[in-house]
């Protein structure tokens, strides 16, 4: 006998006898992550992006920097240098102001003189030398005026056009740099001169 207060266990409780039981569709929710999944890749990709630029940054300054410093090593010392110049001018200048003939029939202490000034311009170019500023004499070369500053120029047929026959007054470079170019007097007249090099003719004479 079946107690009419008892619930229905039936899982069809509800609907009408005889109807069947249909189950609603699981609809999957729109994902709310979506968009912010985007946005963190596009922050995460601006992110790299500006971090390389700063690395990039980063290496061209330490090279600039270390380029500089060698730089500075190397020229610093260019404005004292030229100034020093003016003192070994001053030192070829006094040697040849003696005569060859007073040179050879010198007294003593007019050599000792003479030996004397020759040991002190020796010196002072050494220490010129040590510290990257180099004397070159550019005498029988092509002029070139990267190096050279023309003071005038002499007739003479028995060399090319254009060859330095005259060094009034010696050059100087600072490393890689003129650090004073070479005054000279530059033939005319004969045959035209060869054509520099490409890769240049850089003096390295040394008085």
């Amino acid at each position: 006998m079946t107690d009419p207060n008892r619930p229905n266990d039936d899982p069809a409780n509800g609907a009408q006898a005889g109807e069947p039981v249909v189950s609603k569709p699981y609809v999957m929710p729109d994902d709310p992550e979506q968009g912010s999944v985007e946005a963190l890749a596009k922050e995460a990709a601006d992110a790299r992006d500006k971090m390389l630029r700063t690395l990039a940054e980063m290496e061209n300054l330490r090279k600039r920097t270390s380029r500089e410093v060698a730089d500075a090593r190397v020229y610093g010392i260019t404005g004292f240098a030229r100034d020093v110049l003016e003192i070994a001018d001053n030192l070829q200048r006094a040697l040849d102001a003696v005569p060859p003939e007073a040179k050879a029939a010198a007294d003593p202490g007019l050599q000792a003189l003479i030996d004397g000034v020759e040991l002190t311009e020796r010196s002072l170019l050494n220490a010129l030398e040590k510290n990257g500023v180099k004397k070159f004499d550019p005498s029988g070369e092509k002029f070139d005026p990267n190096f050279q500053q023309a003071m005038y120029e002499v007739p003479d047929p028995s060399v090319p056009s254009g060859t330095v026959v005259q060094v009034v007054q010696a050059g100087y470079m600072i490393g890689d740099r003129v650090l004073r170019p070479a005054l000279v007097a530059v033939s005319k007249g004969g045959a035209k001169a060869a054509p520099v090099p490409a890769n240049g003719n850089e003096p390295d004479n040394e008085a």
